[in-house]
């Protein structure tokens, strides 16, 4: 594997190989060779964008030295589910480039005829892969879960809109009857997260990709379809707490209620929320009815990065703390959804921070997440002008597992067929 050549963008949606400048990646602010061994092959699903007013930084293959691509815009790659960027892309912005929406901005090069991205398939799982979707499939078992379900406001809002209008996979999953069922019930957020995929205010230079749910659904509408679920799917889960929404731990009582009546029907399957971990108390409650595992999301380790972008309200850091040492008090499995952002997560600070977390919570599992973010405009919101030294994301990974050999890494809530030992589970079978 020689090092990939630099793309750029002609401002018209031709991508080009610059074979004067090898392709950089990003760390923190600064721009550097990435190691031949890290460049993967762009996979399947993935999408490759132009940046607007930012021409990328490469290594010049005649003297060896960086400089900037003339020629046209930079160019990022997206990475699909179960993958993980080891480097962003590097590019110098220009005063009057625009803000670049939610999405993750990988490096990404050109060689022997394919794209390449430095990154690492995280997990094994195939439940997000593009190539297992069949959307005449889902479109009919869209309609069919519409059918059956004609006075549910909840099937109607992730058939309608999360799977037919934002092909959320989750959604799409459950269209065809299989694995993780998604279960928004929050409106409202005790957050104000920076990069908030459902929720942008008005004043700010981008958009939430997609609308918030609009409503409170009752514990009747949630048990009507996910004990079908749970009784049916194979490798069946139900997770409270989706992108689409605000903050689950806020309807606890709504999700208590639904736990309650769902575990009365079937004791299949696995029950899941994806939270901010805001509430310790709500946790323990829904623990006692019958939750299996939390995923609770965080941007870093560290109380003060985290406060900078989650910006919460009437909760503080040392919640969501409390939150996974409950969850693990009650045997239940833990994990964190990582956005990983290459030279903060795996600077020296932040890794200590980490295993600091990871040991004081009895911690099952990292979710590691490209954070879907402007790096610039990232950094800019939460005033961190400096990342101080980093080992690189890989490096991190390794010391993690080296420390940690129980800890698993991953990309998804896992089944509770591989939380009781399975973990390696081929989904594909």
């Amino acid at each position: 594997m020689k090092t990939p050549y630099l793309l750029y963008s002609d401002g018209k949606g031709n991508i080009f190989e610059d074979q004067t400048l090898y392709a950089t990646g990003r760390s923190g602010w600064d721009a550097m060779p990435v190691p031949d061994e890290d460049w993967i092959l762009l996979p399947s699903g993935g999408s490759l964008y132009e940046l607007p007013g930012r021409k990328g930084i490469g290594i010049d293959v005649e003297t060896g030295q960086m400089r900037l691509c003339e020629k046209g815009w930079a160019v990022a790659a997206f990475l699909p589910p179960a993958h993980t960027g080891f480097y962003l892309a590097a590019y110098e912005t220009s005063p009057e480039a625009p803000t670049l929406p939610l999405f993750c901005y990988t490096a990404a090069g050109w060689q022997n005829d394919q794209f390449w991205v430095p990154a690492i398939r995280i997990e094994p799982d195939i439940r997000q892969d593009c190539d297992g979707y069949d959307d005449k499939k889902i479109k009919r078992g869209a309609q069919s879960l519409l059918d059956s379900y004609p006075h549910n406001r909840l099937v109607k809002h992730l058939m309608e809109n999360c799977c037919q209008t934002y092909n959320c996979p989750a959604a799409r999953n459950f269209s065809l009857g299989r694995w993780e069922c998604p279960i928004p019930v929050s409106p409202a957020c005790n957050a104000n997260c920076v990069g908030c995929i459902s929720l942008q205010p008005d004043e700010e230079p981008i958009v939430s990709t997609q609308d918030r749910l609009q409503f409170k659904p009752s514990p009747e509408e949630i048990v009507e379809f996910a004990v079908p679920h749970l009784a049916s799917a194979p490798f069946p889960i139900i997770s409270f707490g989706q992108g689409c929404e605000g903050e689950p731990l806020l309807m606890w009582e709504t999700i208590r209620a639904a736990i309650i009546e769902i575990r009365k029907h079937t004791d299949k399957g696995s029950i899941n929320i994806n939270t901010n971990g805001s509430n310790p108390d709500a946790v323990r409650a829904l623990c006692k009815a019958g939750l299996n595992s939390i995923r609770v999301s965080t941007n870093s380790a560290r109380k003060n990065i985290y406060t900078a972008y989650y910006r919460p309200n009437n909760y503080q850091f040392e919640d969501i703390v409390e939150s996974l040492k409950v969850m693990s008090s009650f045997g239940g499995w833990t994990s964190i959804n990582y956005f990983v952002f290459p030279g903060m997560t795996d600077s020296l600070e932040e890794v200590e921070a980490l295993r600091k977390l990871i040991r004081n919570t009895d911690l099952k599992m990292i979710q590691w997440r490209n954070f879907n973010i402007d790096p610039d405009w990232y950094l800019g919101k939460i005033g961190v002008t400096d990342t101080g030294e980093a080992i690189g994301v890989k490096n991190m990974q390794l010391l993690l597992q080296q420390e940690f050999p129980t800890l698993q890494f991953g990309y998804f809530n896992p089944p509770i067929e591989r939380i009781k030992g399975n973990f390696q589970l081929d989904f594909a079978h």
